[in-house]
């Protein structure tokens, strides 16, 4: 009896045997015709160490029990001197968008991620609540209501020139992202990612040019920042240099056809983003019983069991949760029904202003 292998499709994670005996250089998924490069013995062998982990962390997930959550009057941390004062190495972003004026389009998890984000960093990674800058449409100081405007001087006062070689930034994004055509030939694709402020009818559309020169030319020497993007169309929004294919194990360049150089002054911008530039994101309660998106609450779970995994681990073992996820069918809202036909049909991507081994940088926010 000939003896078979699974890889997931990277472009709509359906799981495929490929037989252990086979010499041909791909294969062709059946229900999206993308052509998969056949990773070799080295390559399957690598990840054969987490397995063991991916299954603590599976049954991790199966046994977390649902559990309710009291909101506090607002997320920022307001000392007696003022709002937010610079004092420490870390200093965070963190956004979530409920849209809660367009009922078409309400999202319901995206302040349960903020939470969650903002309990990650400070219990984890030992940020400084008053150095955490939190956006959302419950924050009862105008200056934190996540509008274009008010986005933008956030993501001014995380990188402004106070910082210095050593700095941890993080940006975290959660709410709705769109596409719209690209007329400066940045983009390999022809499109721009953006994402939307609560007020994007009125004051338009953050886009990935903005972003990037907002939060990445600025970074100095020494200075690392990640941006986590829970949005659809979100796999580029930085417009990064460099992008990572999880299923080919390697780098492929995505600089701008028109030459600008989009790169860091000196420091390091990575981005996690929630799936593909073509694809959409989910909001979902298929984890806890909670209203949250999908990557940053397994981005969130893996981090808490494993804290410091590569950067090649954290994505390996996310893929393998949304899989294990999509064979149990636990999408349970109609309209994500209607959109991923009962799966989560997103890829997380990992982008970075440089090339690094995936598998020995270790992530520390």
């Amino acid at each position: 009896m000939e003896v078979g292998r699974t890889i997931p499709c990277s472009r709509c994670r359906q799981r495929l045997v490929v037989k252990t005996t086979t010499k041909d250089a791909g294969v062709v998924c059946p229900l999206c015709c993308n052509v998969l490069p056949i990773p070799n013995e080295g390559q399957t062998n690598q990840s054969q160490g987490l397995r063991s982990r991916i299954r603590t962390f599976g049954s991790h997930m199966k046994s977390k029990m649902h559990h309710s959550t009291v909101t506090p009057p607002s997320l920022n941390y307001q000392p007696a001197s003022g709002p937010n004062p610079i004092t420490s190495s870390k200093r965070a972003v963190l956004c979530g968008i409920t849209y809660n004026n367009w009922k078409r389009y309400k999202l319901k998890g995206t302040v349960n991620d903020v939470r969650n984000m903002r309990d990650l960093l400070i219990t984890r990674f030992g940020y400084p609540r008053e150095c955490i800058r939190v956006l959302t449409e419950e924050e009862t100081d105008q200056r934190f209501i996540p509008t274009r405007k008010n986005i933008e001087d956030s993501l001014r006062w995380l990188v402004n020139d106070e910082c210095q070689s050593g700095d941890s930034l993080v940006f975290f994004f959660s709410g709705h992202g769109l596409r719209q055509p690209d007329f400066n030939n940045d983009e390999l694709d022809g499109f721009d990612e953006t994402i939307c402020p609560v007020d994007f009818r009125k004051a338009g559309l953050i886009v990935d040019n903005d972003l990037n020169s907002l939060i990445v030319r600025p970074l100095r020497k020494g200075v690392t920042l990640h941006a986590i993007v829970d949005a659809c169309h979100s796999g580029t929004i930085l417009d990064l240099p460099n992008v990572y294919c999880s299923l080919e194990k390697k780098w492929k360049d995505n600089s701008p056809p028109s030459g600008v150089d989009k790169r860091a002054n000196g420091g390091l911008a990575i981005s996690i983003s929630a799936c593909l530039d073509d694809q959409a994101a989910a909001d979902t309660s298929a984890f806890n019983g909670e209203m949250n998106g999908a990557l940053t609450y397994l981005l969130a779970e893996v981090l808490k069991k494993l804290p410091g995994p590569t950067y090649g681990d954290l994505f390996d073992l996310i893929h393998e949760t949304f899989d294990n996820v999509n064979q149990g069918c636990l999408v349970n809202t109609r309209i994500l029904r209607r959109i991923f036909g009962n799966r989560l049909s997103q890829t997380p991507l990992l982008s970075s202003s440089d090339k690094f081994d995936v598998y020995k940088r270790h992530l520390f926010l």
